[in-house]
């Protein structure tokens, strides 16, 4: 696909600025931000970038590749789209925006249980080529229920979600009212006010919904309510027996998100996963715990030849992607970065973060003179 790049706008930095001016704070730092004091958001990144990449420029001259093969499938490039929750919040169908983004640039785009678009419609936007992410559910006949629905939809990957046993104590979430359950405020009001776009593409779009959850949703329930039922129905706590459960009803690839331990994916493995992504929820639930980078380093050691690993949480650009690469990951995904361009661009966000990475990260593979992703690890200085 042709690369669309809106010069205003050239890195990720533009991108979240611009979207900080154009949707409502409330909206924005439910995007932006983490939990407690946001250490490990901030540590995420900063990590990442602490690693240094080796050039070699007295090799031959070589146009890198950035195809890369992942559960079975060859993706045009070694990143890929984060689930996120509440996606159109920050901008309307924005999850239907990103979904057909990454469908015809050929990347994979995860869309989360608590997303504002239905399993069914990305399936079909995708064609069949999306991930499907699983907030475990506390009743065995909704998992089932879902499952059924995604291999119906043709998921080829299903990603369930290990790290969200508790909900991140987030405190601007709460000032803004999007705890659970959540709540219009003359605050909120008046941000929303000082958002007249993004007010008008919402009143047109409609108020978001879990789609996907609609059918299990009471109708007529009232958002206290609603709070309480998302509350009683979704337990995120994993064990050995769910996690099998879902490995013997889910005939596709199966992925573990969430993941920061070897002991974690010791078991991923026993239990006959095809994958794990290594993250901390982008630094959303547990402050003091190890950046997404640090926990990478023992699990790549110990099981890069027995399942793919993958990683998220602190990706932001091209040159993390290739850090992250370089650090042992298989594959990258972001969340923030996707979102900023779509608040940010509206329907040419996605395109447009799509090309900004693909490029930037092409112009480290070429100053490196790396031919493709997965020769990135001979690149990295080891402290």
């Amino acid at each position: 696909m042709k690369e669309y790049i809106n010069s205003n706008y050239p890195d990720i930095p533009y991108l979240r600025e611009r979207a900080r001016k154009r949707i409502p704070r409330f909206a924005f730092e439910y995007l932006d931000g983490g939990c407690n004091a946001e250490v490990n958001l901030k540590r995420n990144t900063d990590e990442i970038r602490d690693l240094q990449l080796k050039p070699y420029y007295l090799r031959e001259v070589i146009n890198p590749s950035l195809e890369v093969e992942l559960m079975g499938k060859t993706y045009a490039a070694p990143f890929g789209i984060a689930p996120i929750g509440l996606q159109g919040l920050m901008w309307p169908r924005a999850s239907e925006i990103l979904a057909k983004a990454a469908f015809e640039h050929n990347i994979p785009y995860i869309l989360s249980t608590v997303g504002t678009a239905s399993l069914e419609k990305i399936s079909e936007i995708t064609e069949g080529n999306a991930w499907f992410q699983l907030y475990h559910p506390a009743e065995d006949s909704l998992r089932k229920d879902l499952l059924d629905r995604a291999a119906a939809a043709e998921y080829p990957v299903l990603v369930v979600l290990a790290d969200v046993p508790t909900f991140g104590y987030r405190s601007k979430e709460i000032i803004n009212g999007l705890s659970i359950p959540p709540k219009l405020t003359l605050r909120n009001i008046l941000q929303i006010m000082g958002c007249p776009k993004w007010a008008i593409h919402t009143l047109l779009a409609g108020t978001p919904e879990f789609k996907t959850l609609k059918p299990y949703i009471p109708k007529g329930m009232s958002l206290k309510h609603l709070g309480l039922f998302m509350n009683k129905t979704f337990d995120g706590r994993l064990n050995e027996d769910r996690l099998k459960a879902i490995r013997d009803q889910w005939k596709g690839k199966l992925v573990m998100k969430g993941v920061a331990s070897t002991e974690d994916v010791e078991k991923c493995v026993k239990l006959g996963l095809d994958g794990v992504i290594v993250s901390n929820h982008g630094g959303r639930q547990l402050d003091h715990g190890e950046s997404s980078i640090g926990a990478l380093h023992p699990i790549v050691e110990q099981y890069k030849d027995q399942i793919a690993i993958m990683m998220d949480s602190g990706i932001r650009t091209g040159p993390d992607i290739a850090s992250s690469l370089a650090a042992g990951a298989e594959f990258a995904f972001l969340g923030r970065s996707f979102m900023y361009g779509v608040s940010a661009l509206g329907s040419r966000g996605g395109d447009h973060t799509i090309s900004i990475l693909k490029k930037q990260l092409y112009q480290v593979m070429s100053q490196l003179c790396c031919a493709q992703p997965q020769e990135l690890s001979h690149h990295l200085i080891k402290s």
